[in-house]
């Protein structure tokens, strides 16, 4: 928000000499931004900056209420972005706007609603004073608890306005507004709405159709000029019903968002979101792979797949987001510790984010059963698997996991320097060759070559090609054995083939 407002007109007279009376009055918050709406689709601008995802899908249907002049309400699961999309409705409100000075609900000047702002006008006329409201003040934004009160929302009678005044309790001079009448000529927008108590969303309802209320048995005429907008979790919103009815049937528009519909929108969220380009006094260099960027991502769209997760709740895009940042600050120990100056994370380093998994799944009963943290690994091997599978889909490996089956083993150090991560994983027959196709070459820094080549074992791991344990590192996957044969008896295992 500017620090300071640009020269505007002062009074109501120099208002009216400078600017058309059209601009102001008579035109509602609805009315102006369905205008500003219009003027940036026909210069071709971009309507919600940083909303990704939903070009196709919710962005229309947020214009369509717009444009319908709707009070709306965004319904979908957690991290879908539904705060922020409302949020930026605010760069399509005029960047200034001008209100009767000292006016708590930022009155109109041309048409005043409160008493004290219907007394300033008539008596100083011409000569009453201006006031310039920003955009980004234009906002109001609350977050609906079981506890809030009527008087948080609307108001309440304050006697102690009342006493100094020397006015009547029942005067509406002494009102102390809430929210809502201080989103006068704004946007209010209420997150999760089912958690409003019943009461509460009479008062909303009854205000923004019929511009009046009771505060403490007095009634009270505020005909409000503003855009409501809500978000809801469609489970609560239609489980648990908590929406009452003249509410919901106010409500012009109701829009479904989602997830991420495919790898891509999410991989493109998630760059855009996660800090990982970190810059400053730190003398590491990170580089990301793209493999490592498609694990993680990989990894929520599994959840959100996985039968174990609760669906109701969701997997927030949060998820992939928090933990590539954790992924990459594990990296930068790494190095930091080896004394190395290029950080370049690793399979390994999504393991080590469980911190920041686990607290963002909601698990079923069999979920529970197996626990947060093995239910997290599991999601993660099969992300490995499937993103493994995209770029070596027709590769043979054969010769690295002979070189497993003859009794090769590789337990690799967390802390140990990428030279030496190198030297002990170019003891494997053929690994090195096989990080081609994630487009490296022999002159790539160690760095980069070790966490390739891990992800090559970590994907055969993920195919049971191979095995891993904490203990012996990467292994030859245990063969499966007939209980009639003895197990390993050579002679009791050529007897049954034989017979």
């Amino acid at each position: 928000m500017p620090k300071s407002t640009p020269e505007l007109p002062g009074t109501l007279g120099t208002l009216r000499s400078k600017f058309p009376e059209t601009k102001f009055a008579g035109r509602t918050v609805k009315d102006e931004l369905r205008a500003n709406l219009i003027c940036r689709i026909q210069r071709r601008e971009p309507l919600f900056e940083g909303i990704l995802g939903y070009d196709d899908t919710v962005v229309p249907q947020v214009v369509n209420a717009v444009l319908s002049r709707h009070n709306f309400i965004l319904l979908g699961l957690r991290g879908q972005a539904k705060t922020r999309l409302i949020r930026q409705l605010t760069s399509l409100l005029d960047e200034w706007t001008p209100y009767v000075a000292g006016c708590e609900i930022h009155d109109n000047p041309y048409a005043p609603i409160c008493r004290r702002c219907r007394d300033l006008v008539a008596s100083a006329g011409a000569e009453a004073p201006i006031a310039w409201l920003h955009r980004d003040q234009r906002y109001v934004e609350k977050l609906a608890t079981p506890d809030v009160t009527i008087a948080d929302m609307i108001g309440d009678i304050d006697p102690i306005k009342a006493a100094r005044r020397g006015q009547d309790i029942g005067d509406e001079l002494t009102v102390h507004y809430g929210l809502l009448p201080r989103a006068n000529r704004g946007i209010f927008a209420i997150n999760e709405l089912p958690d409003l108590a019943g009461k509460i969303q009479v008062g909303l309802f009854n205000i923004m159709q019929e511009g009046d209320v009771q505060i403490k048995g007095y009634p009270v005429r505020l005909p409000l000029d503003v855009l409501l907008a809500f978000t809801a979790n469609p489970e609560d919103y239609t489980a648990r019903g908590k929406i009452i009815t003249p509410l919901k049937d106010r409500i012009g528009s109701e829009i479904r968002t989602h997830y991420p519909a495919a790898i891509e929108q999410g991989l493109e969220i998630t760059k855009h979101e996660a800090w990982t380009e970190r810059t400053g006094r730190s003398a590491v260099d990170l580089r990301m792979p793209d493999y490592i960027r498609e694990i993680v991502e990989q990894l929520a769209f599994s959840a959100r797949d996985d039968k174990r997760v609760d669906k109701r709740s969701g997997v927030s895009q949060r998820l992939p987001i928090s933990v590539l940042e954790n992924v990459a600050s594990n990296a930068e120990r790494r190095a930091l510790v080896a004394g190395e100056s290029l950080a370049v994370p690793r399979v390994l380093d999504i393991y080590a984010a469980l911190p920041s998994i686990t607290g963002k799944l909601e698990l079923e009963y069999e979920g529970e059963l197996k626990g947060g943290d093995t239910v997290a690994r599991e999601l993660i091997k099969l992300a490995v698997g499937k993103v493994f599978t995209a770029y070596f889909e027709n590769e043979n490996f054969s010769q690295i996991v002979q070189w497993f089956e003859l009794g090769g083993s590789l337990k690799l150090d967390e802390q140990a320097k990428s030279a030496d991560m190198v030297n002990e994983l170019g003891r494997i027959q053929g690994l090195m060759e096989k990080t081609k196709p994630l487009g490296l070459g022999a002159s790539e820094p160690d760095a980069i070559r070790a966490g390739a080549a891990e992800f090559i074992l970590e994907g055969l791991y993920a195919h049971r090609r191979i095995s891993r344990n904490e203990e012996a590192g990467f292994t030859a996957e245990a063969r499966r054995r007939d209980p009639r044969d003895g197990g390993d008896d050579p002679n009791k295992k050529a007897k049954r083939q034989y017979q």
